[in-house]
């Protein structure tokens, strides 16, 4: 027999929709995780390499070249001699010519980009994680649901079953006091009519049972087929629970204050853009390679270091007009905030006066049922003694089927709007009963 927590867990495990908000946290996750590493330093490792055949001859003209000697303070000047030179020439060939090396990048100042982005980030996952709690929370409503329809169908057949027993006993006693003269035809036939009515209304009831039945194993994640069976009264709820107007537990108000957060956040990206930036480079590496002379030109490692600074002068209005649009983007978010939170608050009021509708609504069925069973209690014996007819009779028999219906409804009801003003205050988990 499953329990009301038992079909939250296994709905909860089982929901689709559920999923894919995990999958989307965590997700969230990976994005966040993925911004953060753009504060640390980058680096990268590469290599290049060529080949090329190409080879030739670099000549230096000889001739008499002038000579040059110190003076007194140092400095060189011509002396009026002269001297030979042979010229030389040089044969190079490229051949094959590679390079390797390491690089570190390191951004030291972005007009504050990294750290907004980043907040993005953060600010998206406890998004992800406020609608993975919505998707919960409404899974946990339509459980409920589910679970209180299925009790409610098979308290309704119970009271269908007992009300053929009923009619069945009566049709007993009149069908024999009709063959030993005492009771005319037209008194079997009203009994039967009534008889046909419920006999109708307990194949209505096993229909529903079978229904609610098939539409809880969908909530839950079984088979539609699948036999289960339900307690046959609801959870009880703590009727001294009180719940103050606040509505700053419930998921969607965080999701709110994530949308405005990240509005925010856009506005500090977007005017990123309009400050310089600087950022650190630095390099090691190797070249090998162009030989001259039947010597390589080019054989040694070097280390090289540069600092970047980009200052925006001027883009005709595009940067500050992104901001602008930003700005308004922050400001319609704020009011989306303002108006959503007014409706949360009004449906909490709403769920307050539902519930305390229902409970008044479930004594004034007790009371009912108490009196229509004490009604029938009453006819039963006047009829026994000839003091009522089969027609009073009958109707208060059918006024303690109604009255008992009508307890089964106001029943659920209540449980349902206890729910109901839980998800509307925040206050909904897997384990509240």
């Amino acid at each position: 027999m499953l329990t009301i927590d038992q079909c939250r867990q296994m709905a909860i495990t089982h929901n689709q929709s559920l999923q894919a908000g995990r999958a989307a946290t965590q997700a969230a996750l990976y994005t966040q995780r993925s911004y953060r590493a753009n504060f640390l330093p980058d680096f990268s490792l590469s290599g290049t390499g060529l080949y090329s055949n190409s080879d030739g001859t670099l000549t230096v003209e000889g001739g008499m070249l002038p000579t040059y000697a110190p003076d007194a303070s140092g400095s060189l000047l011509t002396d009026g001699g002269y001297a030979y030179f042979p010229g030389m020439n040089l044969d190079y060939e490229v051949g094959a010519i590679y390079s390797g090396g390491i690089q570190l990048e390191q951004p030291i100042y972005m007009g504050g980009k990294l750290r907004a982005a980043y907040s993005m980030a953060k600010i998206g996952r406890l998004a992800a994680e406020a609608s993975e709690e919505m998707t919960e929370v409404d899974v946990i409503v339509r459980t409920d649901e589910a679970y209180a329809q299925a009790v409610r169908a098979r308290q309704l057949q119970q009271v269908a079953t007992t009300y053929v027993a009923l009619l069945d006993e009566l049709m007993r006693v009149v069908q024999s006091a009709y063959d030993k003269g005492l009771k005319s035809k037209n008194d079997v036939l009203k009994v039967q009519v009534k008889q046909n009515e419920a006999q109708l209304q307990l194949c209505r009831a096993e229909n529903a049972v079978r229904l609610s039945c098939m539409n809880l194993c969908h909530v839950v994640g079984m088979p539609l087929t699948s036999e289960i069976e339900v307690t046959d009264q609801l959870p009880s709820i703590d009727d001294g629970q009180t719940v103050a107007l606040d509505i700053s537990s419930r998921p969607e108000y965080a999701l709110l204050q994530h949308q405005v957060d990240i509005a925010r956040q856009q506005v500090k990206l977007d005017r990123s853009e309009m400050l310089p930036q600087i950022g650190l480079m630095g390099s090691y590496s190797y070249l090998y390679g162009f030989e001259i002379g039947d010597r390589k030109l080019f054989d040694k490692a070097s280390f090289a270091v540069m600092l970047n600074v980009s200052i925006p002068l001027y883009h005709f209005g595009g940067r500050s007009n992104k901001l602008r649009a930003a700005k308004a983007k922050l400001r319609e978010t704020q009011l989306q905030q303002q108006d959503q939170n007014e409706q949360m608050m009004l449906q909490l009021a709403q769920a307050i006066n539902n519930l305390h509708e229902a409970r008044v609504e479930q004594e004034l069925a007790a009371n009912s049922l108490l009196q229509a069973e004490e009604n029938m209690r009453v006819s039963r014996r006047q009829y026994e003694v000839g003091l009522e007819t089969l027609s009073d009779h009958l109707e208060a028999q059918s006024l303690y089927q109604e009255a008992y219906a009508t307890r089964i409804e106001a029943d659920f009801n209540l449980f349902v709007n206890h729910t109901l003003l839980l998800q509307a205050a925040g206050l909904l988990t897997v384990n509240n009963e």
